[in-house]
């Protein structure tokens, strides 16, 4: 029986999980043996996977990939291999119905995200529940309340930003990105955030955000990155972090990952057996949760376990995940995501005004979006 091999993203929450779970499901399954490489979490965001997919048999994937991935067809089709059913109606949010694209299900959600705040709950009592109030907070001292303005994270806290408005980006194919004026107020908090930020939140991304906020006092606050529950943990790191919704709730970004069977498996049955068990609501709560995962079943979320765990983590964010905003997934939309990032990150490096900005946007969108009208 052969090795199975996959490929995830760089860090405990995307890693740890995996190894376990590989382990325990090898216990069960006599001459299964699955191995986990990991990769950095700018090449799980940005880079596509189309040209390793050859490579692994399973691949842990973003779900803006999804139209590339129909297009190209590297993965298997999950939903003509599995009922799911179950899974579709225990996800946490959109997470597993994002990677339903062009009839087919190319991924399982055995992780969810969104952008979430996160704060150091012994240096303030709680975060603010708007947006007035977290550029006031801001103020209190340079670095006090920072965001990942990374470029990448840049552009998913607009989209935040806007969606949260009641005004979401990329809804016109083909046409303006974003309504003018809910475009400008989002650059503008961006700009106010990133004024009175830590001098590196411009190259930093929520990892490194929650890595510096549980190591030193600098940072008590950070409005907007997407969330992970390792920083919640006793133990996990010298201080730790806790998370709450964003101000107004709605709009947050959607991140997560998705567990995928690429065409070239060596063992397509076993491969979507263990891909369905780390999916489904039993490992979710258990093994997963205690490994490290942050699970895509809504049924962990509620888990009192995985909450005791994590000081309540999950509780605490499903609101914001549940009224997520879902990105485009048409073939195409990362590549346009990674350049209207950098349009973003221009603007607040002071290079170009916001004006400038919305108009290479909107530019960048009507090509990518053309395909779709």
């Amino acid at each position: 029986m052969p090795t199975l091999r996959g490929l995830t993203w760089k860090h405990d929450r995307g890693l740890a999980p995996l190894v376990a779970t590989a382990a325990e499901f090898a216990a069960t399954h006599p001459g299964v043996t699955i191995n986990w490489e990991a990769r950095s979490l700018h090449e799980f965001g940005d880079v596509s996977v189309a040209s390793i997919a050859d490579q692994y048999d399973f691949i842990v994937i973003d779900h803006p990939f999804m139209g590339d991935v129909a297009r190209d067809r590297y993965l298997l089709p999950l939903d003509q291999h599995l009922d799911l059913k179950t899974l579709a109606a225990e996800s946490a949010g959109a997470s597993h119905q994002s990677y339903f694209y062009a009839g087919h299900q190319w991924a399982l959600a055995n992780d969810a995200a969104s952008q979430v705040s996160g704060y150091r709950p012994d240096l303030i009592g709680a975060v603010p529940t708007s947006w007035p109030e977290v550029l006031e907070l801001a103020k209190t001292r340079p670095g006090f309340v920072t965001p990942a303005l990374l470029p990448l994270d840049s552009m998913m806290c607009f989209f935040t930003l806007c969606a949260n408005a009641g005004r979401p980006c990329c809804e016109t194919p083909g046409g303006v990105m974003v309504d003018r004026a809910a475009g400008e107020s989002a650059l503008e908090v961006l700009q106010s955030l990133a004024s009175h930020a830590a001098s590196d939140a411009l190259s930093s991304n929520p990892i490194a955000i929650w890595e510096r906020m549980s190591a030193s006092d600098e940072i008590a606050c950070c409005p907007l990155a997407f969330g992970y529950s390792n920083y919640a943990r006793d133990g996990y790191r010298q201080r730790r972090l806790a998370f709450a919704n964003i101000p107004g709730v709605k709009g947050a970004t959607l991140g997560g990952a998705g567990i995928s069977v690429t065409r070239r498996c060596a063992d397509v049955p076993t491969a979507v057996e263990y891909a369905a068990w780390i999916a489904g609501a039993e490992c979710q709560r258990t093994t997963y949760v205690r490994s490290g995962g942050q699970p895509g079943n809504r049924c962990a979320w509620l888990d009192d376990a995985a909450n005791e765990l994590t000081h309540s983590y999950f509780r605490a964010i499903l609101p914001t995940i549940e009224a997520a905003y879902v990105r485009p997934r048409f073939a195409g939309f990362v590549d346009f995501q990674t350049a209207a990032g950098h349009a973003v990150h221009a603007l607040l490096r002071g290079e170009q005004p916001a004006r400038a900005t919305l108009d290479k946007l909107d530019e960048l969108w009507a090509t990518a979006s053309a395909c779709c009208r």
